[in-house]
């Protein structure tokens, strides 16, 4: 399935916060001329409600919060109002503090347990539990190690009945394994993509636009 993802603030890691009212002039325009010229589905990559609600307004059709939910106490109230998909990501920390030390038990346990809670949480808010994604969030609070750890274990985060993306597109664990500039990543890109649809079938981050950049 194609999709096209519009955020308007950077998820970087060290990234500072972007205002509302910048973020809302960055993703609106650029959903209204999506809408103009084809139906492929929006997602609105945000952490904040009013944002996600304004931009479901202007067209969007799905959320994707990188926060799961939890930094913006309506925004499970914007999710409920709709019936799109909804992708949450985990994440360590925040994208100001995510690559400091990222540690983990058993990363890819300790992954499936938070979307476990959240998705409990999500259905005692009324949230049908069929609508959500689940995205393991390579890059926001792992190393290279926790990274790959992932990626070899999409098949566990499949078994948890829940479509899964993985969020891999040019991302800098390629120059930490290849040494490979962002221009050039577009192959290993495809080859990530290739072995994690063998894993289950599974939706791909490497079919989304993301101008602001994820690490």
């Amino acid at each position: 399935m194609d999709i096209i993802d519009v955020g308007g603030e950077s998820t970087r890691p060290f990234a500072d916060p972007v205002p509302e009212d910048q973020e809302l002039e960055r993703v609106l325009p650029a959903i209204e001329i999506i809408r103009q010229q084809t139906d492929i589905p929006v997602s609105i990559d945000t952490t904040k409600a009013s944002v996600a609600r304004a931009a479901l307004a202007a067209g969007a059709t799905m959320v994707n919060d990188i926060s799961a939910l939890r930094h913006d106490p309506d925004m499970a109230d914007v999710v409920r109002s709709c019936d799109g998909p909804v992708i949450i990501m985990h994440m360590q920390g925040t994208p100001r503090t995510m690559q400091l030390d990222p540690r983990y038990d058993d990363v890819v346990e300790d992954i499936i347990t938070f979307f476990q809670e959240r998705i409990a949480w999500m259905s005692e808010q009324g949230i049908d539990s069929r609508r959500i994604i689940i995205d393991p969030g390579i890059g926001f609070g792992k190393t290279l190690e926790h990274n790959l750890e992932i990626l070899r274990n999409v098949a566990r985060f499949r078994a948890t009945g829940h479509r899964v993306l993985i969020g891999h597109s040019r991302k800098s664990f390629f120059d930490k394994l290849f040494g490979i500039p962002v221009t050039e990543r577009d192959c290993p890109t495809a080859v990530v993509s290739a072995l994690c649809f063998l894993q289950g079938r599974i939706s791909s981050g490497s079919m989304m636009s993301r101008p602001h950049g994820r690490p």
